[in-house]
């Protein structure tokens, strides 16, 4: 065998043992001279078939290692030092409470819906906490409630975004430089590291997010596969992540308008297809009803379910729901010994019926403008300014105590006398403080003094108990009172007075007869009367749809409320034009010297970058769109697509996220723009996947390893305002770029 043969066989992949045998063996020349030992060095093939091997390996199996370690380093990033601080730091006050709720099984109420509220209770309970703990801001957690345990599992849902944005990036058909990066910059933002180590929403917000998109990225590269039993399955998961994601927090349905748009378009396509049979499109859309509104309205109603089933003792959010719904609950007073008739004598509380409406309230403050009388308001918490005589009109003989009992019936007409300053319910031609076209409601001299303009007719609606109209039942009778001398009807809204009258609700009496408005219903909600015998309060039960919308357009009544107070400075708020530019962050705790502090700021390559790919894919669609009027064809199909699906609909989830705090009214805070960043971090992705994919490798090296280089650098650098600064806060100086980052004065 030739020497150049054997060398060439030797660093084969095909090597065999006899090959190896000769590996020794000296060849002769023809002069008996030695030709030299040609000697194939073994450990060296070995090596390089290794390496191959290994390269290959891990080529194969990179979409298990690869998010393996992510995840790896996002549970490290997350949980890393968790316990650190022992206070109740920032909304940990808000949500921490609201899980002990759960774990005393009280009813509150709150402006977000229950699921990631019962999670925070939930981690509770696996940590052995008794719901005993007021959660008071800046408060030192007790040695025996294990805070570390509770932020560690709300910690899990902002670690798993990790995995998460890896496969949404896969699926979005991102080269594998980009994936990683899209995974880097998710892992390391430092905004979603600090917001995710502490007993909050956000984490779970943004984990149901996450989980939404990369099951409508997953539904889109499947539709070649349309009525498969995995179609179904990631359509299903869709619907479910709709559910979940809409029920931690209502931003969740900005997603949800997303995957909306998408629908509405993937339809319209198979609409115009017209060798789709009609069968077919049908099918189509049948499969989209259901998993796309039916599954995620039954995981949204269910988690309300849950809430209702668990909260079963009285509590503080009482007075937000219905008065059935309390009378339900134990523990309560509403209803309890309560005669089931109302009659003349009686003294009661009148609830509005309207959703989140409050108990009919008064108190000795008078209204600055209008008639300057007794102030009459809707007050949700329960007092004794809350109560109310149900006395004879002045055309009626004066009531007699001694006498027998006469019961209130549909359509007389009688005075309301309000029991802690004894002046009539009333009304007369002037014009509401807040509501003009409505009159003014007040209360006005005493039970000899007063006119015709304290006289109210009382109208019976319906009453859930029974048929009988011709009786005033308490709690179960919904009725309406009519001005006799103006013919307007009570009515509580949900327009609030100014500070004057304590923020409370404006009671109005409204010139319109439209008897299906609830916010003109009344109940009587507790009544006493010892001349009565006590009825069965909880004999009734209040129906779960009416509960559920109930607690809904309450939620969203208040929701509404919360805008900044221009008596009060919050020095926590910031406005949505500073969020993209990480112009402000976010102190969550004190800043003294003593106490571990946390700041809310991102990662300015994240922010920055993300913010400016949101710009380049608008120049990049109009260049692209240009040339193809000029009649250029630089863009394939498959090209098209991409930028479709996975620049374009990255770009509208972002302006779907950020465009609603512009527009609305109420106080905002930096983690508002969270979910949005995630959209611009995936155009961000795009934007690099885009721009380097055809480039040679020499310049794909050289670029990704300075997106990676400084999106990891830069978030060791802030590492510490995620972590815990520890000590002075002037020794974290250096992170102070910027006048408005106040990190260290």
């Amino acid at each position: 065998m030739a020497a150049s043969e054997m060398g060439t066989r030797a660093t084969g992949a095909d090597l065999d043992g006899a090959a190896l045998r000769q590996r020794n063996v000296a060849q002769r020349s023809a002069d008996g001279g030695s030709a030299g030992v040609v000697e194939v060095d073994l450990k060296k093939t070995q090596g390089k078939k290794s390496e191959k091997g290994l390269l290959q390996f891990l080529d194969e199996w990179e979409f298990i290692i690869a998010p393996l370690i992510f995840t790896a380093l996002a549970f490290f990033t997350r949980m890393y030092k968790i316990g650190l601080s022992p206070i109740v730091t920032w909304d940990e006050a808000h949500f921490g409470k609201f899980g002990s709720h759960y774990l005393k099984r009280e009813f509150y109420f709150d402006v977000h819906p229950p699921l990631g509220k019962m999670l925070v209770g939930l981690s509770g309970y696996l940590a052995g906490y008794n719901g005993s703990f007021e959660f008071k801001s800046g408060e030192k957690y007790p040695e025996e409630l294990n805070y570390t345990f509770m932020r560690a599992f709300n910690s899990f849902f902002g670690a798993v975004c990790i995995p998460l944005a890896y496969f949404t990036a896969r699926e979005l058909n991102f080269r594998r430089p980009a994936v990683w990066f899209v995974t880097l910059m998710v892992l390391c933002e430092n905004s979603y590291t600090t917001i995710s180590r502490f007993i909050l929403l956000d984490s779970m917000l943004l984990c149901f997010t996450f989980t939404t998109v990369l099951c409508w990225a997953r539904f889109h590269r499947l539709q070649n596969k349309s009525f498969s039993a995995e179609w179904f399955t990631w359509l299903a998961l869709t619907g479910i992540s709709i559910g979940c994601v809409t029920s931690v927090k209502w931003v969740g349905f900005f997603v949800t308008a997303l995957v909306g748009l998408y629908t509405i378009e993937d339809l319209w396509n198979k609409f115009g297809d017209t060798k789709m049979p009609k069968l077919d499109l049908g099918a189509h859309l049948a499969a989209r009803v259901i998993g796309l509104i039916i599954i995620p309205i039954i995981v949204y109603m269910l988690s309300f379910a849950a809430h209702f089933a668990i909260l079963e003792n009285s509590g503080p959010g009482d007075a937000q729901m219905s008065s059935l719904f309390q009378a339900n609950l134990r523990g309560t007073e509403v209803g309890k010994d309560s005669p089931l008739e109302i009659a003349y004598g009686s003294r009661a509380t009148i609830k509005n019926m309207g959703y989140g409406g409050g108990l009919l309230h008064s108190h000795v403050q008078t209204f600055p403008e209008g008639s300057g009388q007794q102030q009459i308001t809707c007050y949700h918490h329960k007092d004794a300014n809350n109560e109310w005589w149900f006395y004879p009109n002045r055309d009626q003989p004066e009531y007699n105590p001694e006498s027998e009992p006469k019961f209130v019936a549909d359509g007389d007409v009688l005075r309301f006398i309000h029991s802690q300053t004894g002046r009539n319910l009333h009304s007369h031609e002037v014009s509401a403080p807040v509501t003009k076209s409505q009159k003014e409601v007040s209360c006005y001299g005493n039970t000899t003094i007063g006119d015709d303009k304290d006289h109210w007719t009382i109208e019976v609606v319906k009453d859930v108990a029974s048929n009988d109209r011709s009786k005033i039942r308490t709690l179960t009778t919904a009725f309406r009172l009519k001005h006799t001398s103006l013919g307007c009807y009570l009515r509580a809204g949900n327009v609030n007075l100014p500070q004057w009258g304590f923020k409370q609700i404006e009671v109005t009496c409204d010139p319109a007869n439209n008897p299906k408005d609830v916010y003109t219903h009344w109940n009587v909600e507790a009544h006493w009367n010892e001349k009565l015998p006590a009825a069965d309060a909880g004999a009734y039960k209040s129906p779960f749809f009416q509960d559920f919308l109930h607690l809904n357009v309450a939620m969203m009544t208040s929701n509404n409320a919360l805008v900044p107070d221009p008596d009060k400075q919050d020095d926590l708020a910031s406005q949505f034009w500073q969020w993209p530019i990480l112009n402000v962050g976010l102190r969550m705790c004190g800043w003294d010297d003593s106490i571990v502090k946390y700041f809310l700021l991102g990662n300015p390559l994240v922010y920055w970058g993300s913010t400016a790919s949101l710009g380049i894919v608008a120049l990049m669609v109009a260049w692209y769109l240009v040339r193809w009027q000029r009649g250029y064809d630089d863009l394939k199909p498959a090209d098209i697509d991409q930028i479709h699906y996975a620049a374009l609909y990255p770009v509208i989830g972002w302006f779907l996220h950020y465009l609603p705090f512009v527009a609305m009214a109420r106080v905002t805070y930096v983690h508002h723009y969270y979910p949005a960043l995630y959209f611009a971090i995936l155009t961000f992705g795009f934007v690099a996947d885009w721009m380097l994919r055809n480039q040679a490798k020499a310049v794909q090296y050289v670029m990704y390893g300075i997106l990676y280089g400084t999106t990891i650098g830069l978030y060791v650098l802030f590492m510490p305002i995620s972590w815990g600064m520890v000590g002075p806060n002037k020794q974290f100086s250096y992170l102070k770029w910027f006048d408005n980052w106040r990190i260290s004065d």
